[in-house]
């Protein structure tokens, strides 16, 4: 049995988290291309994806209510529950694609200028989020196919489509971004072309697999739901995840204003951390999916007591794993600054604001596998709404407000005192998982 559980374990963890390091590695890549052309690129970029990322997020909550619902479904073997689950979730998605489109390309001007004061950053933002917008459609078809595939413990496929996505990505950023091979150079521009035409590459291969697996799974047949009650159960599921993922993101993006109105450098210096963060978190982001999808085959099983036990074994696969990479980064952080081409002090700015991310890592990733998989594995998902909310808008937003606007304190302290919302996050989950009450089977 436990040899079984590590091979379920391993059989989605592992993909995802290759995929994740993969575009995380990519993503440095495109941010040094990115860092040769100066603070103001790099900034513009961070501030136009930051937006952006409200969208991701708002679709991730619908891909992980998807999830939580296909996997129980699973577990109970229902499968005309498993296909509604599916095409609800596809149709919301892509009414929130086009929602976000039609935003991105009739007022970035004025969504820009909330972030930032600097005018060269803002023009640089705005025309980057206006080429982006267009990977929001093929983004939402591919979040929810991944997602399927992934309950049916195939997360591979996803992955190989990922791989060749982040390939062409990176080699459409050199040729676009620098105007090579007889490309015009086209700057932020360039970068944000690439991201759709990766977007919309995956998409066709996700489709063309995903297709290819259903005429095996015959029984995975498509049908939207009209019954009132699997209405009602969605609705329940997701709006505590919508309300909880738009106002985390909100939170983040008040961050990045925060970031830009102290200072370019500032702003531009976080920017340069993301794809290091991304990578430390996307190394163990397996775990998390993992513990969504095979806790919630668990609870749909109704063996309470054996999710329990599985649990408490990917939260200290978590600890382990994030504690390891906490310290190579440490490590490994002066030489990363070196490669962007800007002023010495925004790389010393980075490396400092990396040293926090390494204390800070191993709290963010037990948030991320408890509060992101565990807890909503049972879909109560009202409780992680509520954790988030108060870790965000009651300590990290006025903490960060204060530090930056009331104690005029540089952008590293600001990020370590509004960072301590994780450690709150963290206490009130842990006493909530250890209570149970988190375990439903729908």
């Amino acid at each position: 049995m436990e040899n079984s559980f590590k091979k379920s374990v391993i059989k989605i963890a592992l993909p995802v988290t290759l995929q994740s390091l993969l575009q995380s590695s990519f993503s440095v890549v495109d941010q040094m291309m990115i860092g040769q052309l100066g603070e103001n690129s790099i900034a513009g970029i961070g501030l136009g994806g930051k937006f952006a990322s409200i969208y991701t997020v708002v679709l991730a909550a619908v891909s992980s209510v998807a999830g939580i619902l296909i996997s129980q479904y699973m577990g109970k073997k229902e499968e005309e529950s498993v296909s509604r689950s599916f095409f609800t979730s596809m149709v919301l998605s892509l009414g929130l694609a086009a929602v976000f489109l039609v935003m991105c390309m009739v007022f970035p001007e004025v969504i820009m200028g909330l972030y930032t004061k600097d005018e060269a950053t803002r023009i640089l933002a705005v025309k980057y989020i206006r080429i982006l917008a267009v990977s929001f459609l093929p983004m939402a078809v591919n979040s929810m196919l991944t997602t399927m595939l992934r309950c049916m413990e195939i997360a591979v496929l996803p992955m190989c489509a990922s791989i060749f996505a982040l390939v062409l990505n990176t080699g459409l950023n050199y040729l676009l971004i620098f105007g090579k091979w007889g490309f015009p150079r086209m700057g932020v521009q360039g970068a944000a072309a690439a991201s759709v035409a990766a977007q919309v590459v995956s998409f066709g291969i996700i489709l063309v697999l995903f297709f290819a697996v259903f005429q095996k799974e015959r029984h995975l047949f498509i049908r939207f739901s009209t019954s009132w009650d699997d209405n009602r159960q969605y609705i329940r599921i997701l709006s505590p995840m919508l309300i909880c993922e738009f106002l985390w993101s909100l939170g983040e993006n008040v961050y990045t204003a925060v970031y830009g109105n102290i200072g370019t450098d500032a702003c531009a210096a976080m920017t340069m951390t993301v794809p290091v963060q991304t990578i430390v978190i996307g190394a163990l982001s397996g775990l998390a999916q993992a513990s969504a999808i095979l806790i919630g085959k668990s609870l749909g099983a109704g063996n309470f007591d054996k999710a329990y036990r599985e649990s408490k074994k990917l939260m200290g696969y978590g600890l382990l794993g994030s504690v390891f990479l906490s310290l190579l980064l440490a490590v490994f952080s002066p030489f990363y600054v070196r490669f962007y081409q800007v002023e010495p002090a925004v790389q010393e700015l980075t490396r400092n604001l990396l040293l926090v991310i390494a204390v800070i890592a191993p709290v963010k990733v037990q948030n991320m596998i408890l509060g992101g998989g565990i807890l909503r594995s049972g879909g109560k998902t009202e409780y992680t709404m509520w954790i988030d909310i108060i870790g965000t808008w009651g300590f990290g937003v006025p903490l960060g407000l204060l530090s930056a606007f009331v104690w005029n304190l540089p952008v590293t302290q600001v990020y370590l005192i509004l960072s301590l919302e994780e450690c709150v996050r963290l206490g009130i989950s842990f006493v909530l998982f250890q209570k149970r009450v988190w375990m439903e089977r729908l």
